[in-house]
């Protein structure tokens, strides 16, 4: 603790907060570089041992596939259940609350758990991605080292946001896509504050990863047939089918989920997820693991990686029967990652949208193809099917055409991704106001948005607000007893209480200022007399919201309102300046600036 107190010392002596922000980025996205490399690592030769145990039947198929899910996810609740003793989850959600409501802060163990619990379900089968969970332990590795070198909220902020960049740019080798996920997915704003460390960070982690894993760090390809214009309304057809894909994806994760919260029992929930991931894997291999290395097949124009391992692998020359597979298996991701994750296994949704995106474009290529509509190159149409899927699952437009433009290493496609994407996002919106990972957070009203001011006054607890240290008095007391309240009262104000605490009427000091001195009045002149019943607009209960609030204290132009319960029941006052006052503290504590 003394070499801690020297540095703290030494830091405050000699760097400004904003000099210590540069620095500790750059430390962030070096660990979220190192993290990345270390989950890729680890699901990789963890997967391939799995696979030794495989058993191929006569038949086709490889009947271990009806097992690996189950045990990964027994593996992963155990860990879970006995290891970290909390519920993980998608974990950008977590973050995405931790931002809004906890001042950044995310536990410690949120900067290991993660990477061992995906491991162990991804390994073994589960259908979900990695790139949450990387992200949620890069954003803990932020949050942490801020919270360390004791920094403000605002600048754990940062730093959280910075792990989250980096461990993106690093799973990807795609610096500009890690910066937009944090601005479009956390909702930080794109400010100078803010816009440095998430560069330095970012190109920090994309160095790691290509330093130590080259440059096929998730996939890699390189466009080979160039668009031409008039493939444009095509694109736009693509983007339109995104978008149904979106929203089914959307709508099939949320209700999936809601069946599997709806067992209370931990190990039914386990079992049932289990056989039927284990049965929807054993018919369709794709749905093992991430699905990227079926994904880079497809890039290459090898169809005939779908039929793989599969009972029906002898009809892989069948047009007809591949377009079908590639619908069942559109159909199923999304049922497959929620079996996945409500049955305890945890993994993310971002690499499930990118496999629905390219399972999507290469289904729209082919049936061009297969109607006879001027051929489309299925490649391209599958890299921008997984920026438009992306765009509405994750409402990332900017992220999602900038990732895919990263791992084309060019612009080739910018015009049909951004057609596509803005075309999914347009479509999606009406349907679909937030991403996967914020829709739960904003019905709850705990989501943090670019509108500030909004956010403030749904985000701030009115109960915290409450002032109680006003001097209650009862209907029938008497002037004397209420002058002997005045003389241990520090306030102007007297809520008047029935025997039962119902908020009834108010006294002020000035009510009783010229009968105060009068002792002949004492005991003849009551508090009812002197009070006055207050009218709607200076009464809040406390179940109206703060905006409700703030609109009284601006009509009415009023310095206090009483608060009461549903009942009637006072419980305080709130007063203008203490109300705005905590509101210009929340706008200080979440500002980029």
């Amino acid at each position: 603790m003394g070499l801690y107190r020297k540095i703290h010392r030494w830091r405050l002596r000699y760097l400004s907060e904003n000099a210590v922000v540069l620095l500790l980025s750059v430390a962030v996205g070096l660990l979220s570089g190192l993290a990345a490399v270390v989950l890729k690592n680890l699901v990789f030769y963890a997967g391939r041992t799995v696979m030794r145990f495989g058993a191929l039947t006569p038949w086709g198929g490889n009947v271990m596939m009806l097992v690996f899910p189950m045990v990964g996810i027994l593996l992963t609740v155990l860990f879970v259940r006995f290891m970290v003793r909390g519920d993980i989850g998608h974990g950008l959600p977590s973050v995405l609350l931790a931002i809004s409501r906890k001042g950044s802060k995310l536990p410690a163990k949120n900067m290991y758990s993660s990477l061992i619990a995906s491991t162990l379900t991804v390994a073994f089968g589960g259908s979900v991605g990695l790139e949450a969970p990387i992200a949620s332990t890069g954003s803990a590795i932020g949050s942490n080292i801020g919270r360390w070198f004791r920094l403000s909220p605002k600048s754990v902020r940062i730093l959280l946001g910075c792990g989250a960049a980096g461990a993106i740019a690093g799973i990807f080798k795609a610096p500009f896509a890690g910066i937009m996920f944090v601005l479009e997915v956390f909702l930080f704003d794109l400010t100078a504050t803010t816009a440095l460390p998430l560069l330095l960070s970012a190109l920090t982690a994309a160095s790691v990863t290509y330093f130590l894993m080259g440059t096929e760090v998730q996939f890699h390809f390189e466009v080979t047939h160039p668009f031409g214009l008039s493939q444009l309304p095509y694109y736009v057809m693509l983007g339109v089918f995104c978008a149904l894909v979106s929203v089914y994806f959307l709508r099939t994760t949320d209700r999936v989920e809601g069946l599997f919260a709806k067992m209370k029992n931990p190990w039914v929930k386990l079992v049932t997820g289990g056989v039927t991931l284990g049965l929807l894997i054993y018919l369709f291999p794709p749905l093992y693991g991430e699905g990227y290395g079926m994904l880079s097949e497809l890039l290459k124009g090898d169809a005939t990686s779908l039929f793989s391992n599969t009972i029906y692998q002898s009809w892989s020359g069948n047009a007809l029967i591949t377009l079908g597979v590639l619908f069942a298996l559109i159909v199923l991701k999304a049922v497959a990652t929620a079996t996945t994750i409500g049955s305890g296994g945890v993994g993310g949704t971002f690499g499930p949208s990118l496999i629905l995106g390219g399972l999507s474009g290469y289904f729209i290529a082919m049936v061009c193809n297969q109607l006879g509509l001027p051929p489309q190159d299925s490649a391209n149409f599958a890299l921008v099917g997984m920026a438009a899927v992306m765009t509405g699952v994750m409402h990332a437009p900017f992220m999602a055409t900038f990732l895919i433009a990263d791992i084309t290493g060019g612009y080739q496609l910018l015009v049909p991704l951004m057609a596509a994407s803005a075309v999914t996002y347009l479509c999606v919106n009406p349907f679909e106001r937030h991403s996967i990972y914020a829709r739960k957070l904003a019905a709850q009203g705990d989501l943090l948005t670019h509108d500030k001011d909004a956010s403030a006054w749904h985000l701030m607890d009115m109960n915290r607000l409450i002032e109680n240290n006003f001097v209650i008095v009862r209907s029938g007391y008497l002037l004397r007893d209420l002058v002997d309240v005045i003389q241990s009262s520090r306030r102007n104000l007297f809520p008047v209480l029935s025997d039962d605490d119902k908020f009834i009427g108010l006294v002020a000091l000035d009510d009783v200022r010229k009968i105060i001195f009068r002792p002949d009045l004492y005991d003849t002149v009551t508090v009812d007399e002197l009070m006055h019943p207050l009218s709607e607009g200076d009464v809040v209960r406390s179940s109206d919201s703060l905006p409700d609030v703030v609109e009284k204290f601006r009509i009415g132009d009023r310095y206090n309102l009483v608060v009461i319960d549903d009942e009637g029941r006072y419980l305080g006052f709130l007063s203008r300046a203490n109300t705005f006052s905590a509101y210009r503290r929340f706008i200080s504590d979440t500002s980029d600036e």
